[in-house]
């Protein structure tokens, strides 16, 4: 599903890639949040920057409608809301390269080793996420699984044109999910990361023999093939809150 302040829409009564602009007409610059969550980040990124545009991803039907009546209610038009499963989202609906900032808040970690490859951050899906990205666009991510951060930590530090770095301490305004206020009133440690896109998009090192995705631009015609994936990544990706 795909939700605006128009209404909302099955994906079959749209094209895609998403025309974005046509969803939230007077958009500017775009940024998307993977997994939203009850919308906290979200909504207040909505409220203060109406100058921008945003894409939020959410799996939980709960969590997206709480979001979509929230943002109506305020009667903001800045937001394009969609529901389902993150990689099938990012691989199939989105445009590429539309996004200045791209947030991942607390997404499912998928521990035991037998389900890593349904993580958002795998050498197989990674691509997807980074894909979103601007010339010059920012991924911000924080989770409390520390082995995962580290993990991820050194994934992106492997992608060709990306600059990360660890964040020490807090974002400047506060916590930005619910479960980061939680944890950080917890004494719960942290791992913030911050990255920049500094070349044009590659394919992971690591990835690119099992990946091939899609660089349509939004309004450009649909590729001939949007994407071929390992069939263990199309489960959930994960949310915060």
């Amino acid at each position: 599903m795909v939700s605006a302040a128009a209404g909302d829409y099955g994906l079959d009564q749209l094209s895609a890639p998403l025309r974005l602009a046509d969803l939230a007409p007077g958009s500017r610059e775009w940024e998307a949040e993977i997994g939203f969550g009850k919308g906290r980040y979200l909504l207040r990124r909505c409220v203060e920057h109406p100058e921008r545009s945003f894409v939020g991803i959410e799996q939980v039907a709960e969590y997206h409608r709480l979001f979509v009546s929230r943002v109506r209610r305020r009667g903001l038009r800045n937001w394009v809301a969609l529901r389902g499963e993150a990689l099938y989202l990012l691989s199939s609906v989105l445009p590429r390269a539309f996004a200045a900032a791209v947030h991942v808040y607390f997404p499912d970690p998928w521990p035991k080793a037998r389900h890593h490859k349904r993580r958002l951050f795998d050498p197989e899906t990674v691509d997807l996420v980074i894909g979103l990205l601007a010339p010059a666009g920012r991924l911000y991510f924080a989770t409390d699984f520390l082995d995962y951060g580290e993990l991820v930590l050194e994934l992106l530090a492997g992608y060709p044109g990306l600059a990360v770095a660890r964040r020490e301490g807090p974002w400047d305004e506060g916590p930005r999910t619910n479960y980061e206020a939680k944890y950080m009133a917890m004494g719960r440690p942290i791992l913030r990361l911050e990255a920049r896109v500094e070349a044009p998009a590659a394919l992971h090192p690591s990835g690119r023999a099992a990946l091939l995705a899609a660089t349509c631009a939004d309004g450009d015609s649909p590729p001939a093939v949007a994407l071929l994936a390992p069939a263990g990544n199309a489960d959930k990706a994960g949310s915060s809150e």
